[in-house]
């Protein structure tokens, strides 16, 4: 694959140099000790995939100012946050190819860590407005609802495809369209503009997480930066394994589920769904929700940033595609 156009623009290694010189200011405090915590899976990488989409959405129209940064770093909080609480739930032990917050120190540290990032996330969008604070308080609140909907279906089999896209709109996608949406309120986009970039954003996240469900049950751990396979372990049956549970391999599987597996138990599950057409069936819906994404951007005057934006999605399919040829 060749490199990122939503990473790999006219000026992305200046706005990526911004963003990470003001994350690190976010979270420095006068206790070393906090802002180690807090810092931590920032010091250890990330692509900044939000805080570019906010960057790229108000460059279809306007200059990347100090505000566009700070919008996209907000919602970057936002997420690094989320990781923490996740960790704690899932009982991660890495992420990002380091130890995991809760390994490190211990599960009330992450907590607090993480809610010390939420709340320095608030504090820089009330520093840009009613509305983004708004906006980005709403974000929070639909990201818990997703995550608790996902929660409330683990090890079931009975999980229906109806709530499996409730939870990743609201705990995937929804950050994408917010992320877009900052960069065009902040930017002082046209209305249309902004709303059809929020469009794309909830589009592309869900591709995203769709083709990112598929990369858990395809690729390595090296490849993912945290274990493979894991949502299988943790019981969080993502749509390759409920399109599986509909096949003929429908029945072996479901013997196996339903409670946690580890080792041979999980790589013969594994096995189940990659035979039975559940991976081709994900990547078709990450497909339709790719052209929506694409789709979205035709009010948008043409661009380069536009154009980085279409084609971010293809680079997206294209991940999978290299994966799983």
């Amino acid at each position: 694959m060749g490199s990122n156009p939503l990473l790999d623009f006219p000026g992305a290694d200046e706005h990526l140099a911004r963003i990470d010189e003001r994350l690190l200011a976010a979270v420095t405090t006068d206790d070393p000790h906090l802002t180690e915590m807090t810092s931590h899976l920032i010091r250890a990488g990330g692509k900044r995939l939000r805080p570019m989409l906010g960057v790229l959405a108000a460059s279809c129209g306007a200059e990347v100012t100090d505000d566009v940064i700070d919008g996209g770093v907000a919602v970057e909080l936002v997420q690094v946050g989320s990781l923490y609480h996740d960790d704690v739930i899932d009982e991660a032990d890495s992420r990002r190819g380091v130890e995991s917050v809760n390994v490190r120190w211990n599960n009330l540290t992450a907590i607090l860590a993480g809610d010390f990032l939420l709340a320095k996330a608030s504090e820089i969008a009330a520093s840009l407005g009613t509305e983004v604070a708004g906006l980005l308080a709403r974000t929070i609140g639909r990201l818990c609802e997703g995550e608790i909907l996902e929660l409330r279906h683990a090890y079931s089999t009975a999980r229906t495809e109806e709530a499996y896209f409730a939870a990743i709109e609201g705990k995937t996608a929804s950050l994408y369209a917010t992320a877009c949406r900052i960069g065009g309120i902040v930017a002082e986009l046209p209305r249309d503009e902004i709303d059809a970039l929020t469009e794309y954003g909830r589009s592309f996240g869900m591709a995203f997480q769709l083709v990112d469900d598929v990369l858990d049950l395809v690729a390595t751990e090296e490849e993912l930066g945290k274990p493979a396979a894991h949502d299988l372990t943790e019981g969080i049956y993502t749509l390759p394994v409920l399109r599986a549970l509909e096949t003929d391999a429908g029945e072996a599987l479901r013997d196996l589920l339903g409670s946690p597996i580890e080792g041979a138990e999980r790589e013969r599950a594994r096995a189940l769904v990659l035979q039975s057409g559940g991976i081709e069936a994900t990547i078709a819906e990450a497909e339709r929700h790719a052209q929506a994404a694409q789709k979205a951007l035709a009010p948008l005057p043409g661009s380069p940033a536009r154009a980085a934006l279409h084609d971010g999605v293809e680079h997206l399919l294209g991940t999978v595609a290299a994966r799983t040829a």
